[in-house]
C-alpha cells in the first residue's frame, strides 16, 4: 500500500510517499480502507517539531473515513464493508490504517465519506469545548480563537445553536473574518488587538467563555477578558510557548476557572466517553446544525502541498487528502 511519512523534521518537502506493508488488526482493533484523511495543525507540528512523534520514520494523520477492511478478535458492532469514520493516534496518511475499535464510528444515515473525514477530531472537540467542558448556557457570551479554522468554524455554529448571547471570534488576519462571520460569529477581531476589542464590544464586562488553542501570552490575555465567573478552556499550544501556571491570585478574586481538553488524550484515557461524545457531536451534522466546508482537497501524493497551504495560515475550514478515487 501507499503511505506518506517523514524520516527527518523540516519543511513540507520531508513528506514522502512510500510503499508499506498492509497492517493487520490485532485484538480489539479494526483495519480500514481509507477514502479520505483529514489534515490537522497537529500534523504540521509533528512534521516540523516532532510533536507527539515517538520515533522516526513517522506517518502523520489523526482522522480518516473509509470502509472496514477486517476486524480483530473481540470486536463487535463493526463488519467488513461498513462505512466508518475513525480517530487514530497516527498514520492516517495511508491507504489502510488500523484503529482501536472504540474510536471507529459507523456513519449515520445520509453522511457521505468525504464529509465524514472532516468529523472525528473537529466536531467532537468543538462540542466538548462548548458543552462538556465549557458548560455554555443560553445567553452567555463566547470568544473563540482560530475562528476561521476547522474547530472554530464548528464552534461558532454550535454556540449560535445553543443560544449564546454573543459569539466573538479571533482570526490571524482580516482576510479570514468573512468566513467566520458566515459561520455563527457576531463580531470578529484580529489577534493583536482582540483584548481591547472584547472590552469594547462587551462594555468592559468581558466574556463568559473563552476557547483557546494558542497558549502562551494569549492565555494570559484571555484571563483578563473573562467576565466574573468566566471560564477559559485551553485546547492547544500553537504558539509553542513554555507552559505557565495560573493559581489563586488570578482565579479567586472574580471566581474565574481554567480547564483543558484534548480529544487524543480522551481517546487514551476514556474511550467510551469519547464514543458517546462523538455520537452527540455527529448528530449536529446530520441534523443540519453544523456544516464544515472543505476548502481544499489534495491527492495523497500532494500531502506536502496541503501542509504548505495550512502552514501559510491563509486557509479556512477543513483540508482533506483524497486517498482513493
Amino acid at each position: 500500500m501507499r503511505a506518506v511519512e517523514f524520516e527527518e523534521y523540516g519543511d513540507p518537502e520531508v513528506l514522502k510517499v512510500v510503499e508499506a506493508e498492509v497492517p493487520e488488526p490485532g485484538p480489539g482493533r479494526v483495519a480500514v480502507d481509507v477514502a479520505y484523511a483529514g489534515v490537522n495543525f497537529a500534523d504540521l507540528k509533528a512534521r516540523a517539531e516532532g510533536y507527539r512523534v515517538p520515533s522516526l520514520p513517522y506517518r502523520p494523520g489523526l482522522e480518516v473515513s473509509g470502509r472496514v477492511r477486517t476486524v480483530g478478535a473481540g470486536v463487535e458492532g463493526l463488519r467488513p464493508g461498513q462505512e466508518v469514520a475513525a480517530l487514530v493516534d497516527s498514520g492516517a496518511y495511508a491507504e489502510v490504517v488500523v484503529a482501536d475499535a472504540a474510536t471507529v464510528f459507523p456513519l449515520p444515515e445520509g453522511l457521505d465519506l468525504r464529509t465524514a473525514a472532516t468529523l472525528p477530531t473537529v466536531v467532537p472537540t468543538a462540542h466538548a469545548l462548548l458543552h462538556e467542558v465549557g458548560r455554555l448556557s443560553a445567553g452567555e457570551s463566547v470568544l473563540v480563537h482560530g475562528a476561521a479554522g476547522g474547530i472554530g468554524t464548528v464552534a461558532g455554529q454550535l454556540a449560535r445553536a445553543a443560544g449564546a448571547g454573543a459569539v466573538y471570534g479571533v482570526v490571524s488576519s482580516p482576510a479570514k473574518a468573512g468566513h467566520a462571520l458566515e459561520h455563527g460569529y457576531d463580531e470578529v477581531f484580529t489577534t493583536g488587538t482582540f483584548a481591547d476589542d472584547v472590552r469594547r464590544a462587551t462594555g468592559g464586562r468581558g466574556v463568559d467563555l473563552v476557547l483557546d488553542p494558542i497558549g502562551g501570552e494569549t492565555l494570559r490575555q484571555d484571563l483578563d477578558v473573562l467576565a466574573v465567573f468566566g471560564r477559559l478552556v485551553s485546547f492547544g499550544n500553537a504558539s509553542g510557548a513554555e507552559p505557565w501556571r495560573v493559581g489563586q491570585p488570578e482565579l479567586y478574586p472574580q471566581g474565574r476557572s481554567v480547564a483543558g481538553f484534548s480529544i487524543l488524550a480522551l481517546a487514551q484515557t476514556a474511550p467510551q466517553a469519547l464514543r458517546a461524545l462523538a455520537e452527540r457531536a455527529f448528530r449536529t451534522v446530520t441534523d443540519g446544525l453544523v456544516r464544515l466546508p472543505i476548502t481544499a482537497e489534495f491527492a495523497l501524493s500532494e500531502a506536502a502541498e496541503a501542509h504548505r497551504l495550512m502552514g501559510g495560515r491563509t486557509s479556512t475550514g477543513k483540508l482533506l487528502l483524497r486517498i482513493t478515487d
